[in-house]
């Protein structure tokens, strides 16, 4: 498994963490409440899983570097 860490842009990390805390934890890029978009979401333990992946989350809060 790769390394995941936060994003380099320290604003989208405020403004992401600041949307997760008004939503309960929940993706504040989505528009609907569901627990696979609780933070981390079910994509991107997806895509974490995937030994090929690398890239962003959805919501662009964390990365995965191979």
């Amino acid at each position: 498994m790769g390394k995941i860490r936060l994003n380099e842009n320290e604003e989208i990390v405020r403004n992401i963490k600041e949307g997760l805390s008004k939503r309960g934890g929940y993706c504040p890029c989505r528009t609907e409440i569901k627990p696979e978009y609780k933070c981390i979401c079910e994509e991107f333990k997806a895509q974490i899983a995937d030994p090929d992946f690398e890239g962003y989350c959805h919501c662009l809060l964390y990365y995965k570097e191979k």
